[in-house]
């Protein structure tokens, strides 16, 4: 883990609604491709996508600053047998804490499950009719990115983008019997919830001709909507790489205290991508 300078101007730093507090660079030899994070009392849960492992590390925040990573304990994501889940069954792209485990939303086969704190699957969770067709989605690879859970709404997922049955210029967040809209900003990458009306959303985009990449996070307010269920959405943050932004493929974010925030990037396991930690907080 070495420091770094995510944004080429310090004038960068506060960016719209939200101050970068830290960064660092990851460098561990065997932890790529992280996709989601998950938080609680020192304790980091990162999620390796399309390796399907579960990675446990031991995480110090102080002074605004990531003061310790020390990588604890891994594990693959198994099913109930003990097994490691095959290739199309563990593209893992979401994760929160729930109970005494962990959520994990999939694509390729879309589902949420439950899992134990080790990665093994406890049960599968009842979703929204919408989401059981896997035709329903965009690609095999636009499914289930993301997953959030909150007493009063319950497990919340959504896809990287619009169904193809919804419109496109908005993106929905589905509970088991209810659903949320908001203005489409590129692809959805995570969700966290922020408080209890308020969902933090992280949204890439990416050209692959200019190489540019830009991170935006939005507010989502699940009790401001209108009766199309419309819910008032506001622009945190937009890092723009051709604006001196130096950002990679952000996929990861969790609340790690009162506004403040962590997110991660996913190298892809490729040299020519960084796994970037991002400590922020949101100021208003």
């Amino acid at each position: 883990m070495v420091p770094y300078q995510i944004a080429s101007d310090i004038k960068l730093h506060s960016a719209i609604n939200i101050k970068i507090l830290d960064a660092k660079r990851l460098e561990f030899s065997d932890v790529h491709e992280l996709s989601a994070l998950a938080y609680r009392s020192e304790t980091l849960y990162a999620l390796s996508d399309n390796k399907g492992i579960l990675y446990i590390f031991q995480c110090k925040i102080d002074n605004n600053t990531i003061q310790e990573l020390t990588l604890r304990e891994r594990y693959f994501l198994q099913n109930k047998k003990g097994q490691r889940f095959k290739r199309k069954k563990r593209d893992a792209e979401g994760m929160t804490l729930y109970k005494e485990g962990l959520l994990i939303s999939f694509e390729r086969k879309n589902r949420v499950l439950y899992c134990s704190r080790k990665g093994v699957k406890i049960k599968k969770i009842a979703l929204n009719s919408t989401l059981q067709r896997n035709d329903n989605y965009q690609s095999p690879n636009k499914g289930l990115e993301s997953v959030a859970y909150s007493a009063d709404y319950g497990v919340v997922t959504i896809p990287e983008l619009p169904l193809k049955n919804t419109q496109g210029k908005y993106h929905t967040l589905y509970a088991k019997k209810k659903t949320w809209k908001f203005q489409a900003q590129g692809a959805v990458t995570d969700i966290a919830f922020m408080d209890d009306t308020n969902l933090l959303v992280l949204l890439r985009e990416y050209s692959y001709f200019t190489n540019r990449h830009i991170t935006s996070l939005l507010r989502v307010n699940l009790e401001q909507c209108n009766e199309k269920r419309i819910c008032k959405s506001s622009l945190l943050a937009k890092l723009d790489s051709k604006k001196g932004w130096n950002i990679d493929n952000f996929e990861g974010v969790t609340k790690v205290s009162k506004n403040r925030f962590l997110m991660v990037s996913d190298d892809n396991d490729s040299v020519f991508q960084k796994t970037l930690l991002v400590l922020f907080e949101i100021m208003n």
